[in-house]
C-alpha cells in the first residue's frame, strides 16, 4: 500500500483504534487519527512511539459532542474508519452520555466523509450489541440478525451501538453516496491494551484476578483478540468486495473455564473466584441479587445468566480470509498486559 493512501480513524486512544493504527501504519498507511481534547496531550504519546508513526501519524481534534469537528480531519482522507464511541455500562443518562454521542457522532462523521470528495469507503467499529443483547441457545446469530431489544432501561450501551449501526445504514439508503459502508461487529474484545486505560472487556479479566467476584457465575463470554479486530478492519477496508457487516468472533468461553484456565496458566496466587454459583437455586439468586447492582451489570446478569451465546464468523473468514487467534492465547497476553500496566500486581 502506497504512503500516500490516507486514512482517518476517529476516537485514536480507544483500545481498538489504537492497535488498529498500528496496523495500519505497519501495512504502510498513512494515518490521520482524531482525539479528544488538546492533540499534544502526554497521554497520547503512545501513539507516537509506534513504528512509522513518526511518518506517517498525524493527530487532529475532533469530539463526538462538536457537529462538525471531524470535517477537517476527514478532508482528503482515502478511508475512514469510525472507531469512537462512548463504552459505559454505567450511568444515570444513557441518553445524553451513550445514545447521543453514539448517534449524533456516527451521522457527523458520514455527512463529513460525504462532503469530501476523496474518500472510497467507511469502516465503522460497531458491535454485537448491535446484533443482539442476549444469548439464544436454539439460534445462532449472524450478520442479518438485529438487537431489536435493547433499551435505554435496559443495556442502554447495547442499545446506543443498535442505534448507531442503524442510522448509518439509513445515511447510505437516503442518497446516492461516492463512498460505500463496511460495519465490523466485534464481539468481547480482549488482549493487549497499547495505552495505559483500562478497557472495560479487560477489565472483566483484571476484576476475575482481583477477587471482585464472589464466585463462579454461569456466564459464557465470547471473545476476540484485538490484533484480530485491528487487522479485520484494515481488511476490510483494502479488499475491494467488501460488505455488508462482519462478526468478528473467535471462542467462547465459560467463566468456570475461563477461571479454570488461568488458575492451571499460573494465575492461582491470584484472587480468583472459588464458590460454584452456577448450580440452579443459586443462580437464581444471583438474578435477584442483581437488581442490587449498577444499571449496567444488572442488566448484562440477568439477559445473560444461564446462557449460551452461539455465534457465526463463517462471512469474515471467507470474504475477508480471517484466521482468529486461540482465545486461550489472548487471554494470557491480556493478564500479561495487565500486570505490565499495573492493572494488576504481580503475584
Amino acid at each position: 500500500m502506497s504512503i500516500q493512501t490516507t486514512v482517518c480513524v476517529t476516537g485514536a486512544s480507544g483500545f481498538i483504534a489504537g492497535q488498529t493504527i498500528r496496523e495500519l501504519l505497519a501495512c504502510g498507511f498513512s494515518v490521520r487519527g482524531t482525539v479528544r481534547g488538546e492533540v499534544d496531550d502526554s497521554g497520547y504519546a503512545y501513539l507516537g512511539q509506534l513504528p512509522g508513526a513518526a511518518e506517517r501519524l498525524a493527530l487532529v481534534a475532533g469530539d463526538l459532542t462538536q457537529p462538525g469537528s471531524f470535517d477537517s480531519a476527514i478532508a482528503g482522507c482515502d478511508y475512514v474508519i469510525h472507531a469512537a464511541s462512548p463504552y459505559l455500562l454505567e450511568t444515570k443518562n444513557p441518553q445524553q452520555d451513550l445514545v447521543d454521542p453514539a448517534l449524533n457522532g456516527t451521522l457527523d462523521v458520514l455527512r463529513a466523509c460525504a462532503k469530501s470528495s476523496s474518500v472510497k469507503r467507511v469502516v465503522l467499529t460497531s458491535s454485537l450489541a448491535a446484533i443482539t443483547d442476549e444469548p439464544d441457545s436454539e439460534h445462532v446469530f449472524t450478520e442479518s440478525d438485529w438487537n431489536s431489544q435493547s433499551s435505554l432501561s435496559r443495556n442502554a450501551y447495547f442499545f446506543s451501538k443498535a442505534l448507531a449501526e442503524q442510522a448509518a445504514w439509513n445515511f447510505m439508503r437516503e442518497g446516492e453516496r461516492s463512498f460505500d459502508l463496511v460495519a465490523l461487529n466485534p464481539c468481547m474484545v480482549i488482549g493487549e491494551a497499547l495505552g495505559p486505560g483500562l478497557n472495560s472487556s479487560n477489565q472483566v479479566i483484571c476484576d476475575l484476578l482481583s477477587g471482585t467476584y464472589p464466585g463462579i457465575m454461569a456466564l459464557n463470554f465470547c471473545m476476540v483478540d484485538v490484533c484480530d479486530v485491528a487487522r479485520a478492519h484494515v481488511l476490510a477496508l483494502d479488499k475491494d468486495d467488501a460488505e455488508g457487516r462482519y462478526i468478528c468472533f473467535s471462542e467462547a468461553m465459560t467463566m468456570g473455564e475461563i477461571v479454570d484456565f488461568l488458575r492451571a496458566a499460573g494465575y492461582s496466587n491470584y484472587r480468583l473466584p472459588r464458590h460454584d454459583m452456577r448450580a440452579g437455586w443459586i443462580s437464581s439468586f444471583v438474578k435477584l441479587l442483581s437488581y442490587t447492582q449498577p444499571s449496567g451489570a444488572g442488566d448484562f446478569i440477568r439477559s445473560h445468566l444461564g446462557k449460551t451465546m452461539r455465534i457465526s464468523n463463517a462471512k469474515i473468514c471467507a470474504e475477508l480470509g480471517m484466521e482468529f487467534r486461540p482465545v486461550r492465547e489472548t487471554l494470557l497476553a491480556a493478564v500479561e498486559g495487565l500486570i505490565r500496566q499495573g492493572h494488576l500486581q504481580k503475584s
